[in-house]
């Protein structure tokens, strides 16, 4: 798989009432539904939309005409069937043209019904990825001990890579209205040793982590560099295990939304916004005193309309 920002091709439609079997299916639903489940590379993800967008004609090209369409290499093609659980491409447009004839023959699936379809479908995975955050979010003692520890950092370091830099801000943002001295580490390699050196010599104790994929090598690094000074680490990533949850000390899982072209983050934001509440509730007094100090700043200069 290629490097870059990984993202599920388009997934199968949400149809009300009971699921039907998979032969009864409209075609465009069939198509959707090969690509459920699978994390394609942007490579991958072209094939996978042109398909969608020219089912009928792509599902009778060559692999050499379908690369030229779609402007990737022929082992790309091969690579996107292989990635789907066909043994190469000829096995996939096996059954894609059936699909194919199917659509041909009449079945009203517009381009729009499709994308209609898979945005319903996107929004659904979101719920239950968020159904699952509530899940985790039972056990509240354990969330307001991660509160804790993290409001008792001074300073608090927020730690957030590549695609996980807008989360970072995030939590770094809303947590400087709380807490006294909030610092962000968005770059990797040196800068991110460097402030995290920092951090801890200045007392800090506790990293708030976030990676969500594709996971980058500077992430895990990062990490590393946290525990190698004596920093503790809270990590939210995705449910995939891998290396980074080995150099944490607290791991919460959040899934993305990783059904259209770009990933969503309904569930990691949320999983956030439970411990910024935990941080606050950790000292209520010095949360007040400071949220009351901004809203006096905040007036005086006329930040908000």
């Amino acid at each position: 798989m290629s490097s870059g920002q990984q993202a599920r091709a388009q997934a199968a439609a949400i149809t009300p009432g009971a699921v039907p079997q998979e032969r009864e299916k409209p075609p465009a639903d069939r198509l959707l539904a090969l690509f459920d489940g699978h994390r394609l590379s942007p490579g991958q993800r072209r094939i996978a939309q042109y398909l969608i967008d020219h089912l009928t004609e792509a599902a009778f090209l060559s692999i050499t005409e379908l690369a030229e369409r779609v402007g990737v290499s022929q082992p790309s093609v091969t690579r996107f069937a292989a990635s789907l659980g066909f043994s190469g491409y000829p096995a996939l447009r096996d059954v894609l043209q059936p699909m194919a004839l199917s659509a041909v023959a009449g079945t009203p699936d517009s381009r729009e019904q499709i994308r209609h379809n898979e945005l319903q479908a996107a929004v659904d995975a979101e719920i239950e990825n968020l159904e699952s955050v509530r899940r985790l979010l039972a056990d509240t003692n354990r969330v307001l001990e991660i509160g804790r520890d993290l409001a008792r950092s001074v300073p608090l370091t927020v730690l957030g890579l590549r695609i996980s830099v807008s989360l970072a801000e995030y939590f770094a943002y809303a947590a400087r209205r709380i807490h006294p001295d909030v610092r962000v580490v968005t770059r990797g390699g040196s800068v991110a040793y460097d402030a995290l050196l920092q951090s801890r010599a200045a007392g800090g104790s506790w990293v708030m982590a976030f990676a969500m994929p594709r996971h980058a090598n500077e992430t895990l690094a990062a990490l590393r560099a946290a525990r190698s000074t004596g920093l503790r680490v809270v990590l939210i990533t995705d449910p995939t295990l891998g290396p980074l949850v080995e150099e944490a000390d607290v791991v919460l899982t959040a899934g993305t939304g990783s059904r259209l072209v770009f990933d969503s983050y309904a569930a990691p934001g949320m999983l956030s916004a439970a411990l910024l509440q935990a941080m606050a509730d950790a000292d209520p007094e010095r949360t007040q005193a400071r949220l009351e100090q901004y809203e006096q700043v905040a007036d005086q200069h006329g930040f908000f309309l």
